[in-house]
């Protein structure tokens, strides 16, 4: 499949990452374009984890190219990538629960005060954190907690994924990554987190949405990268391909479709 990566924030070509004898990647190409949710889907074992890892900073391929807004990058780490603009949701959400919810959006970048308290005390700029955070999360109207004070671990699941959710938004500068962000939550929190990633989109922010729910991919997906046996094997857009079609592709049952059928 021959894609037009002009407008892509993301381009990964020929990706190959090998675990012993195991080929978790083989060859796998990769496009995320400017202002889009794109959704990653694949069974067990396709290599998608490996995919998203990569391009995360969590792993380095054996070879190919990552090529972020033009430039080729092969980050070191999730704080490298991190450092570039690129958040991460993962699915067990990576939040301290014995923080308060300002002091989890700013973990691992904490504002200090200004002129000697900070720079010489570290003493952190509690206010400003505070005040940045309730922001935030009215933006995305998440303001239905007590406190943003009140920790973490005193919220539900899906005002849990909430918090993450805004962290990643506020500080993203090029795209989001959500590890099956619904997994965990029921019905009426599903809804939410789904308003909430489509409001991610409308702030200009892509989004690469990996999950296996088939419903919540086509609700809020514009084009859907099926990936299978470590590579990519198609990618479709939800509006011309049923949620059948998408998972017999995943799993074999149905040849991809023509390359001219594809969504670029």
């Amino acid at each position: 499949m021959t894609t037009n990566g002009a407008d892509s924030v993301v381009k990964g070509r020929s990706l190959v990452k090998r675990f012993g004898r195991v080929t978790a990647l083989d060859h796998a190409d990769f496009d995320l374009k400017a202002g889009e949710i794109l959704a990653v889907i694949g069974d067990n074992g396709a290599g998608k984890s490996t995919l998203i890892k990569a391009l995360s900073g969590a792993l380095r391929v054996d070879s190919g190219s990552i090529e972020i807004d033009g430039e080729e990058r092969h980050f070191g780490s999730p704080i490298e990538a991190r450092e570039h603009g690129i958040e991460t949701v993962y699915q067990n959400l990576a939040l301290s629960p014995a923080l308060s919810i300002a002091d989890n959006m700013f973990l691992g970048r904490e504002l200090h005060r200004p002129g000697f308290l900070g720079r010489w005390l570290k003493m952190l700029d509690k206010k400003r954190m505070r005040d940045f955070s309730r922001q935030k999360l009215t933006d995305l109207g998440l303001m239905t907690v007590q406190s943003i004070d009140q920790a973490v671990e005193t919220l539900s699941g899906g005002q849990r994924q909430g918090v993450a959710v805004a962290r990643a938004a506020a500080f993203a500068t090029r795209f989001v990554i959500m590890d099956e962000p619904t997994a965990a939550l029921g019905v009426k929190e599903s809804r939410r987190v789904l308003e909430l990633i489509k409001e991610v989109k409308a702030r200009g922010l892509p989004i690469i949405l990996i999950s296996h729910n088939m419903p919540h991919v086509f609700e809020v997906s514009d084009r859907i990268h099926i990936h299978r046996l470590g590579r990519r094997a198609c990618v479709i857009r939800p509006d011309d391909f049923s949620m059948s079609d998408a998972v017999a592709v995943m799993t074999g049952a149905m040849e991809p479709p023509a390359p001219e059928a594809q969504a670029h």
